[in-house]
């Protein structure tokens, strides 16, 4: 099983961003998706270092994939996502809209925000060209097994959340310039002062999502460690790791760890746990009632 470092969902200094990139390098990884997922807004900030993050994962042996916006509105954004197919990189679409912008019979990858429920949805894309395709995480296991067995028979690699909050949403409004009381075309980048996401909690006090620009997101970070043998069994060839400010690097190792069977899943969580007590993970789309249950809480069988 591969393991995908999905795109930066948050708005990251220049600097931070081109590190965290570099220091991708000699991560265990086998898959990089680079650009600008939420808010174009952001993109003119580190768009030129794109290609020397490019050069230097593809020199590390990693495949790097741009990704389209989640919500293309603007004609610039319209221009910035028909560049992509000129990038040389294969393309991850994350809007259904950015196909009319690829050239015909191109390969492609499909992002968690396409809503690919069901088999004729990924027969469909795959059709169009789609290699493989990161399901939406609010799929159980039976729906990702379907959908799994459906890929392998059309060559596509179908692959799953495995770690961070999860993309619930995107919206033509924007939660961090309302906050600071400013307008959305003069939102002076309030999301920048959430590297993670901003926590928002009910007014009962009760955590509840976390807001990131236009996107919302869980509260709780996805952790499919404990489930790993559950998805290898239903045939998922990747887990998809979101990028995080800090300790991602060895968040990774540790899913490598445990993919290859030198450390077990307590482990990992333990370790995840111990570097943020304050954490809270979440399984349960995968084998729960609610998407916000934690397997861990629950007596070993």
């Amino acid at each position: 099983m591969e393991l995908t470092v999905g795109a930066v969902q948050f708005f990251w200094k220049p600097e931070q961003w081109a590190e965290f990139h570099a220091e991708l390098a000699d991560v265990p990884v086998d898959r990089v998706v680079l650009g600008e997922l939420v808010c174009s807004k952001r993109l003119p900030f580190y768009q030129d270092l794109i290609p020397d993050a490019v050069a230097r994962l593809q020199a590390a042996g990693k495949e790097v994939v741009l990704t389209s916006l989640a919500l293309i509105t603007l004609k610039r954004e319209r221009k910035l996502t028909a560049e992509l197919a000129g990038m040389g990189c294969e393309v991850e679409i994350n809007d259904l809209t950015a196909l009319s912008y690829l050239p015909e019979g191109a390969a492609f990858s499909v992002g968690a925000l396409v809503n690919v429920y069901n088999e004729g949805t990924l027969n469909w894309l795959a059709d169009k060209g789609a290699r493989r395709i990161c399901l939406p995480p609010e799929l159980p296991l039976a729906s990702i097994e379907a959908l799994a067995k459906a890929g392998a028979a059309r060559g596509v690699a179908i692959e799953v959340w495995g770690h961070g909050r999860l993309p619930l949403a995107i919206s033509g409004r924007c939660y961090h310039s309302r906050l600071y009381n400013r307008p959305k075309d003069n939102c002076q980048y309030a999301c920048e002062e959430d590297p993670d996401g901003r926590p928002v909690e009910t007014l009962e006090g009760q955590s509840f999502l976390a807001i990131n620009g236009v996107q919302t997101l869980s509260d709780s970070h996805a952790c499919a460690a404990r489930q790993v043998e559950k998805l290898r069994a239903a045939g998922v060839s990747a887990l998809r790791l979101s990028p995080q400010s800090k300790g991602f690097a060895d968040l990774c190792r540790g899913y490598r760890a445990v993919l290859e069977g030198t450390m077990s899943a307590e482990a990992l969580v333990a370790d995840l746990i111990a570097s943020d007590p304050d954490l809270r993970l979440s399984d349960g789309f995968i084998d729960g009632a609610r998407g916000v249950d934690w397997s861990g809480l629950r007596e070993p069988a």
